[in-house]
């Protein structure tokens, strides 16, 4: 097979067959989610990560945090490449369709105390900290750029059920660990043919396998991002289906 020479031709080859995969799958053994539930948790998260990310990726491209090989990007929205736009859809394309393979327990109650909730938001707020302070240094700006952005969407995340997502750690830490992993063997092949760069001086240096620890970092939190909203989003449809039974 001829490699992928181009952002989209990659996304095409390594991308789009497992997800195919999966909704074939979903489609012909539909889960306790339902077609339906998750469908439309797909639509507002993949909405959600288009937006947010946007902005964010256009700042640090223009920060020189990363770059692409020549010939490699078709065109740009902003200063994005179209192929990672489109990557901002894929991946929680990817990642739903996995999630929607195990059990989600939706019966804890939507009544946290107001302790519980400040524990959650004040574990966002102090990563947020963490990040803001890699922020003034050159090696650790990318690192960074990364807690400090996801931050907020977790402090609001675990803010609002944190137990829900403890209940269901297991299923949730099956979800988030595959496609991370398999997003990790992904940046790490794209990395080595070229087709974009992480710029050394905005790194720790710390590269296992060849991949950047902080693009390491990037597919971890995305992927619990997706993960955790969808499992909180579904567990309030099934609040409010019991409301109005």
């Amino acid at each position: 097979m001829i490699p992928p020479e181009t952002y989209l031709q990659f996304h095409t080859v390594a991308m789009l067959p497992p997800i195919v995969g999966l909704a074939v799958l979903a489609w012909l053994r539909p889960t306790d989610h339902g077609h339906r539930r998750l469908v439309s948790g797909l639509a507002i998260i993949t909405a959600l990560a288009v937006g947010y990310t946007l902005p964010w990726d256009h700042y640090l491209i223009g920060r020189g945090v990363w770059s692409y090989g020549e010939g490699v990007v078709a065109g740009r929205l902003w200063r994005v490449p179209i192929g990672e736009v489109l990557f901002f859809g894929l991946q929680p394309m990817l990642t739903a369709l996995w999630l929607s393979r195990f059990p989600i327990p939706t019966d804890e109650s939507l009544a946290l105390s107001a302790r519980q909730r400040a524990m959650g938001v004040g574990a966002g707020v102090s990563l947020g900290a963490v990040g803001g302070l890699c922020l003034t240094g050159e090696s650790t700006f990318y690192l960074g750029a990364i807690l400090a952005w996801a931050a907020p969407i977790l402090a609001l995340q675990w803010g609002f059920g944190w137990t829900q997502l403890w209940g269901a750690r297991r299923s949730i830490a099956l979800a988030v660990g595959v496609p991370t992993v398999y997003l990790w063997v992904l940046d790490r092949t794209a990395i080595s043919m070229g087709l974009w760069t992480i710029a050394p001086e905005t790194t720790v240096g710390i590269a296992p396998f060849g991949l950047p620890i902080e693009e390491a970092v990037f597919f971890l939190v995305t992927n619990l991002l997706v993960v955790q909203g969808l499992v909180l989003y579904w567990w309030l449809v099934d609040w409010w289906g019991e409301q109005s039974a």
